[in-house]
């Protein structure tokens, strides 16, 4: 069984290459022995996890982390593709985000200038707010909202609304693996939804402030180098 699964190592992070012919169930099987075999290497690192070879649904990946996670110490901080330059950005977030949960040991040295990382679901009617970042490792749904102070990314869906550059700072962004969100605010500037009856764009976006307008562009190469932290 265990040819169905291969495991490789990257500088921050997990790639899981995935046979694409065999059933789901026979899939989670395969990883479970792979982690368990490779356990003892593991111990209690935060890494990225990437799949290839197989396309695996939201819920699909989650199930996988979630068997990942029950059978070693691994902490997924976030999942990556194979796109070179949204591999750049991912490192960022997770060495930021590893660098917030430190802070957070101590919170008489948390200061305003702190992230937030949230892992799950915001669904409709609950409020997340940050003096700093915020990362959310899951959906934020419609009705849910999430405040920042600088910069919000959003390692899953975005079809609620979110505020970042709260604290003013106009080159703030708005990063979403999928980006349908009820409304954006980024500084003064407020963009709504687009007619809700249109197919729902499921490629990696990212929002910012240019002009004094809101653009959302794919996440890629051109629009990565432009952002203030590659510089």
């Amino acid at each position: 069984m265990n040819q169905y699964v291969t495991l490789k190592w990257n500088k921050y992070g997990v790639t899981l290459v995935l046979d694409d012919k065999i059933d789901f169930e026979t899939l989670i099987e395969a990883v479970e022995l792979k982690f368990k075999d490779a356990s003892r290497f593991f111990k209690d690192a935060k890494t990225a996890i990437c799949f290839e070879g197989r396309r695996l649904s939201d819920e699909e990946e989650q199930q996988l982390i979630q068997k990942i996670e029950e059978i070693t110490d691994l902490e997924i901080i976030c999942i990556i593709d194979t796109d070179k330059e949204r591999e750049e950005f991912f490192k960022h977030v997770v060495e930021d985000t590893i660098r917030e949960k430190e802070q957070e040991k101590d919170k008489k040295e948390e200061t305003a200038e702190s992230g937030q990382f949230y892992r799950g679901t915001l669904r409709s009617g609950q409020i997340l707010e940050s003096d700093g970042d915020v990362i959310v490792l899951g959906d934020v749904n419609p009705g849910a909202k999430v405040v920042a102070a600088r910069n919000a990314v959003i390692l899953g869906s975005l079809t609620g609304t979110v505020y970042a550059g709260m604290n003013g700072t106009g080159s703030a962004f708005v990063v979403a693996m999928s980006m349908n969100p009820m409304q954006i605010r980024i500084g003064d500037c407020i963009a709504r939804s687009a007619d809700s009856g249109k197919k729902k764009d499921s490629e990696p976006k990212i929002a910012f402030v240019e002009d004094g307008n809101i653009y959302i562009e794919p996440l890629n190469k051109e629009v990565i180098e432009d952002m203030k932290f590659l510089k």
